[in-house]
């Protein structure tokens, strides 16, 4: 036994180890463990009481519109206890808003409010200055190139 032992999976059809997927296993635990910080910095600048998880609720509100809860709460992969509650957070630190959907009176539609909109704005734009001062010495077909495999790695992570 020594600090050399490796899983199945990470080795080639020779058995020895893959050092690019060891390297990409690496490189994402590290940038998700930075994403998940960042995402509670960004929440907190957008209000101080934001819990983290609920900012991409905020974003995706955001970017999309307004939009059912149940569809934020597939999005989000949460079930509908666990989004009423933090829909009602966000309602009362004033980001969102509900109304009944006129196409089902059953179910609420959730949208940003002037000031959620403001907010959240503010937050994405202040990160987007960050990724150009910290990428600025990436020729920009680099970061088009990053920005193509991160979703082209979305896209197989979601299936």
């Amino acid at each position: 036994m020594g600090a050399d032992v490796h899983k199945d999976e990470d080795r080639s059809d020779s058995g020895i180890p893959d050092p690019e997927y060891l390297s990409l296993e690496r490189e994402l635990t590290f940038l998700l463990r930075r994403a998940r910080a960042n995402q509670g910095e960004m929440a907190r600048e957008v209000h101080p009481d934001l819990e983290s998880a609920a900012y991409g609720l905020l974003v995706r509100l955001e970017e999309y519109g307004r939009q059912r809860a149940t569809e934020l709460a597939a999005y989000i992969g949460v079930g509908k206890a666990t989004m009423s509650r933090q829909l009602r957070a966000l309602e009362e630190l004033g980001l969102i808003a509900r109304e009944p959907d006129p196409a089902d009176g059953r179910a609420w539609l959730v949208d940003l409010t002037d000031e959620g909109c403001r907010r959240v704005t503010h937050v994405r734009e202040a990160r987007r200055e960050r990724y150009v001062s910290q990428l600025s010495h990436w020729d920009r077909r680099e970061v088009a190139e990053l920005a193509r495999l991160l979703h082209r790695l979305n896209g197989v992570m979601e299936k």
